[in-house]
C-alpha cells in the first residue's frame, strides 16, 4: 500500500541508506542531517523542568554538566500549584530557553501515573490522578511549543517503577490501562497535540512499548497524534516492529547496527520501502517544523533573571502547608532557630536525565537571615545520607533550647529518589527522626520543613506544631520558602497524591515493585485516593489537601452535565488562592467502579472579603468508563452525585445529577470481574482473580533460573549465572555503596543505569563497536551454562 507523501520530491532525492540511517540519530542528542536533500538536523534535550543541553561529552543520566537553565519545581512540586496558567507560563520559559540554545525538541512533561510512593522517578511525574496529569501536562506542552519548537510528553506508556525498567512486563487489565494510564496521554494528545511523544523502556502486556500495536494504534488512529515517536534513550528493542508500529525516529544513534538491518528487510522485501518512506515524511514533518519555528522564535539572550522570578512564584504556588496550629506565620517578637542540612543545601531537584545546571541557587537560611525574623542561629543537626551523629543532635538540641520556635529542614537525599531505582521505604532517615523527635521534647514550637518528591511516613506529626511540604521546588525553593514561612507568600498548594498513614496501606503495596520479569497491577483502577475512598480508609492527608493563612466559603453551586458553576469567598484577612476540585461517582454502575474521581478543578486568587464566580467545564469523559466489552468508552447514563469541595475528602456540597448515557446491557458486565473489585479490597486479591480481570492466563512473574543468560537478560540477571557472572554482579552493587558512602550518590545511582541494561543494548550504545557475537561470548562465559 502507498501513502501520500508530503514531502516527496525530499524523500526522492535520498537513497535507501540514507532514508534508513534517518531512522536513528546522528550521535546522542542530534537527528541526522542530508544536506543535499535539504534534510536539517535537530537536537533533542531533556527538559521537564529545566534545559538539560549538556556541554562537551555527552551522556544520559547527567554525568556530564549542562549549560546553565532555570531550574523549575519538579513535575510533583508544580503540579500541586494546580495552576494551568502558571505551568503553561513555565513551559514558554523552558521553551524560550530551549529555543536560544538551538534545541528543537524538548523531552517533557513526564506523564506517567504515579501508582506507588517509592516509584523512583515520580518526581517527574504530576500526579496519582489521570485528569489532574493530563491538564496539567497539556499546559506545559502548550506553553513549550508556542515557541516553535517541540514537546515530547513521556514515557508512553505505563512507566510505573524503575527496578528492571529495560526488560519488566506491566501486566494491566484492559479498563484500568485505558482509565488510569493512558488516559492523561490521551487528554495531551487531543489537547495540546505534542509533536513527539516518547515511548518507554517497559512492556506492556507482553509487547514492549515502542512497539506495542495496542498502545501505537490508540496513539495514531484514535487520538489522531500527527507527529512522531520518538524511543526513549536506548528504549529501541526491536528495530523492524518498531518502525512497523508507528515509530520512526531511534535515540541516540545506533551508529550502522539498526540501518543496517532496515536496508537488508527492505532489500529482502519484508520490510515495505513504501512504509519507510512514510516514516521518513512524518520524521521530515517534525524535523522541518520546528527547525523552521525555532529560527523564528530564537531569541540570543535567555530571560534567566526573569525565569528565575518565575521560579520563584511556582515555588510559592507549589509549597503545601500540611499543619499549623498558629505557628505559621513564624511571629518576627520570637527567637527562631534553624536546625537541618538541607536548610544550607537544598534539596530541590530529581536526578538522572533530568538534572538541570540552575542559573542560581537561592537557599532557605541565606533568604530566612535577610528577614525581620530574630534568626539565633543555625545547626546543621544530621549528616545528610543518614549516618548518626551524638556531636551534631547535642549542637541541635543545645540551640533549640535557647529559641522560641525551631525550625527543621527534613526530608529525603539524593540517593532516596533517583531516575534507575525505587524507593525502599516510606521513611525518613533514622537521624532525622531522632533528631525530630529530640527537639519534640524540648517544649519549643516546632515546624517542619519536609523536602522530597513522595509521600514519607510522619510519626512525629502529632508532636510538631506546623508542617510544609516543599517536594522538590527548584532553583528558587530558598526564597520561596521564607516567603511561606515568614507570611510573604501564603501557601496554595494542594496534594496530587495521597499521604498515607502507612505504606502497607498503599493499594500497590502487595504488588510493588515487580521484582523480576513482570508487574502486576493488580489493584487495577484503585490508584491512589480511589482506594482509600473505595474502602472508607483514614488518611493522614488526602488527595487535593493543602491548608492556607485564610479561609474560603463556596455558595451559589449550580450543576449540570455541561459544567459546575459557583462562587468562591475569601473569609479571611489576607489575599489567598483557593483550588475548587469537582469530584463525580456514578451511583448505579454495572461494574466495579470508584466512589468519585476528580473531573474538574480551578485555581482562584482572592483578596481579603473578595468574591468571583467560577465556572469548570467538563470535558468529553466526565460521565463515562471503558468498557471491556465493547472495548470503547460509553457514557453511563443514570445517577450521579457531583461532589465540590476543598479537597477529596473536604468535599463543601453534593449535588444529585441525572445523566444520559449510551445504551449498556448490564447482564453483559454481571461476571466480568471477580467480586472482590466491587469491595476494594484489592491488597487480597489473588493471582487467580486478577488473571480473570485480566482477561487471559497470567505470565509467569519470575525468571527461570534453569535458563542460560542471553543477550535479552541485564546485568541483574548475573545474580543467577556462574561464578564469573555473580562476582561480577557483587562488584557492580559494590561500586554503587561505595559511591554513595564516599558522598557520590548521584554516581551511584546512575549506575542502575547500567546493572539494568539487557546486554544487546551494549552494541546499539557502543554504536556497533562491541559486535552481538563478541557479546554472545561474553555472556555464555558468565552463564551456569
Amino acid at each position: 500500500m502507498t501513502h501520500e507523501l508530503k514531502y516527496k520530491d525530499t524523500i526522492s532525492k535520498l537513497s535507501l541508506e540514507e532514508k534508513a540511517a534517518l531512522m536513528t540519530g546522528e550521535n546522542f542528542w542530534n537527528t541526522k542531517a542530508v544536506e543535499h536533500a535539504g534534510v536539517p538536523s535537530v537536537m533533542l534535550t531533556d527538559g521537564p523542568h529545566g534545559l538539560r543541553k549538556q556541554g562537551g561529552k555527552a551522556d544520559n543520566l547527567g554525568l556530564n554538566k549542562s549549560v546553565p537553565a532555570t531550574c523549575f519545581p519538579t513535575a510533583i512540586s508544580l503540579g500541586a500549584s494546580w495552576d494551568t496558567e502558571l505551568v503553561e507560563r513555565v513551559g514558554e520559559a523552558i521553551g524560550q530557553e530551549a529555543a536560544s540554545q538551538d534545541v528543537g525538541v524538548v523531552l517533557g512533561p513526564g506523564l506517567n501515573i504515579i501508582r506507588n510512593p517509592l516509584a523512583g522517578r515520580a518526581f517527574e511525574y504530576y500526579s496519582e490522578d489521570p485528569y489532574l496529569s493530563g491538564e496539567l501536562a497539556a499546559s506545559l506542552v502548550d506553553g513549550i511549543q508556542s515557541n516553535g519548537i517541540a514537546a515530547s510528553p513521556k514515557h508512553f506508556a505505563v512507566n510505573s517503577q524503575e527496578l528492571s525498567r529495560m526488560t519488566i512486563d506491566e501486566i494491566v487489565d484492559e479498563r484500568a490501562l485505558h482509565e488510569i494510564y493512558l488516559e492523561g496521554f490521551r487528554k495531551v494528545v487531543k489537547q495540546s497535540k505534542p509533536l513527539v511523544v516518547m515511548s518507554s523502556y517497559n512492556k506492556i502486556n507482553g509487547q514492549f512499548a515502542n512497539e506495542n500495536r495496542v498502545t501505537m494504534d490508540l496513539l495514531y488512529n484514535h487520538w489522531k497524534h500527527k507527529g512522531i515517536v520518538v524511543t526513549d534513550w536506548g528504549g529501541e528493542h526491536n528495530r523492524i516492529e518498531g518502525l512497523r508500529a508507528g515509530n520512526q525516529l531511534e535515540m541516540p544513534s545506533s551508529g550502522t547496527v539498526n540501518t543496517d538491518e532496515i536496508i537488508r528487510e527492505v532489500r529482502s522485501g519484508k520490510l515495505s520501502e513504501d512504509l519507510l518512506d512514510k516514516r521518513v515524511d512524518e520524521l521530515l514533518d517534525v524535523v522541518l517544523k520546528v527547525k523552521f519555528g525555532a529560527n523564528i522564535h530564537k531569541d540570543e539572550s535567555p530571560r534567566h533573571t526573569e525565569h528565575h522570578n518565575l521560579a520563584v512564584q511556582a515555588a510559592e504556588q507549589s509549597i503545601v502547608l500540611l499543619k499549623n496550629d498558629d505557628t505559621l506565620p513564624l511571629n518576627s517578637s520570637k527567637s527562631v532557630a534553624i536546625i537541618g542540612d538541607f536548610a544550607a543545601t537544598p534539596r530541590y531537584q530529581g536526578a538522572g536525565s533530568s538534572l538541570v545546571n540552575p542559573t542560581k541557587l537561592e537557599t532557605a537560611l541565606e533568604n530566612l537571615q535577610k528577614t525581620d525574623l530574630k534568626i539565633i542561629g543555625y545547626a546543621k543537626g544530621y549528616h545528610r545520607f543518614g549516618k548518626g551523629s551524638r556531636r551534631l543532635l547535642n549542637q541541635a538540641i543545645d540551640l533549640a533550647n535557647k529559641a522560641d520556635v525551631v525550625v527543621i529542614f527534613a526530608g529525603l537525599d539524593e540517593a532516596s529518589e533517583a531516575e534507575g531505582l525505587d524507593r525502599s521505604n516510606m521513611q525518613l532517615p533514622s537521624n532525622q527522626l531522632k533528631l525530630i523527635n529530640a527537639l519534640a521534647e524540648q517544649n519549643t514550637q516546632i515546624v517542619v520543613v519536609l523536602a522530597g518528591c513522595g509521600p514519607v511516613e510522619l510519626p512525629f506529626e502529632h508532636s510538631v506544631n506546623s508542617i510544609v511540604h516543599t517536594q522538590l521546588s527548584g532553583q528558587g525553593g530558598g526564597r520561596a520558602i521564607a516567603n511561606i514561612l515568614t507570611g510573604a507568600a501564603n501557601p496554595s498548594g494542594k496534594l496530587t497524591v495521597s499521604y498515607p498513614y502507612a505504606y502497607e496501606h498503599v493499594g500497590s503495596s502487595a504488588y510493588f515493585p515487580g521484582r523480576e520479569a513482570t508487574a502486576e497491577h493488580r489493584e487495577s483502577i484503585y490508584v491512589g485516593y480511589r482506594h482509600y475512598d473505595k474502602i472508607d480508609m483514614k488518611v493522614l492527608y488526602p488527595f487535593g489537601y493543602g491548608l492556607s493563612y485564610t479561609s474560603f466559603k463556596y455558595s451559589d453551586v449550580e450543576v449540570s452535565e455541561k459544567q459546575v458553576t459557583l462562587t468562591v469567598k475569601n473569609t479571611g484577612h489576607v489575599a489567598g488562592a483557593e483550588v475548587v476540585q469537582v469530584y463525580v461517582g456514578a451511583q448505579n454502575h454495572p461494574t466495579f467502579h470508584a466512589v468519585k474521581e476528580l473531573k474538574a478543578f480551578a485555581k482562584v486568587y482572592l483578596d481579603p472579603g473578595e468574591s468571583r464566580e467560577v465556572t469548570m467545564q467538563f470535558d468529553e469523559h466526565a460521565f463515562c468508563f471503558y468498557s471491556t466489552v465493547e472495548h470503547q468508552w460509553l457514557q453511563l447514563g443514570g445517577e450521579y452525585k457531583v461532589y465540590i469541595g476543598s479537597s477529596s475528602r473536604d468535599i463543601r456540597k453534593t449535588v444529585s445529577l441525572q445523566v444520559s448515557g449510551d445504551a449498556i446491557d448490564e447482564e453483559l458486565y454481571k461476571e466480568l470481574a471477580p467480586k472482590i473489585y466491587s469491595t476494594g479490597n484489592i491488597q487480597q486479591a489473588t493471582s487467580q482473580e486478577f488473571s480473570k480481570l485480566y482477561g487471559k492466563e497470567l505470565p509467569n512473574p519470575l525468571w527461570d533460573r534453569q535458563k542460560p543468560l542471553n543477550v535479552y537478560n541485564s546485568f541483574r540477571h548475573l545474580q543467577y549465572g556462574n561464578i564469573l557472572g555473580k562476582a561480577i554482579y557483587k562488584l557492580l552493587f559494590g561500586v554503587r555503596r561505595f559511591l554513595i558512602i564516599i558522598g557520590r550518590p548521584l554516581d551511584g545511582n546512575n549506575l542502575m543505569f547500567i546493572i539494568d541494561m539487557p546486554f544487546y543494548k551494549l552494541e546499539r550504545f557502543g554504536m556497533g563497536n562491541i559486535n552481538i557475537a563478541k557479546i554472545r561470548k561474553y555472556v555464555r562465559w558468565m552463564s551456569k551454562r
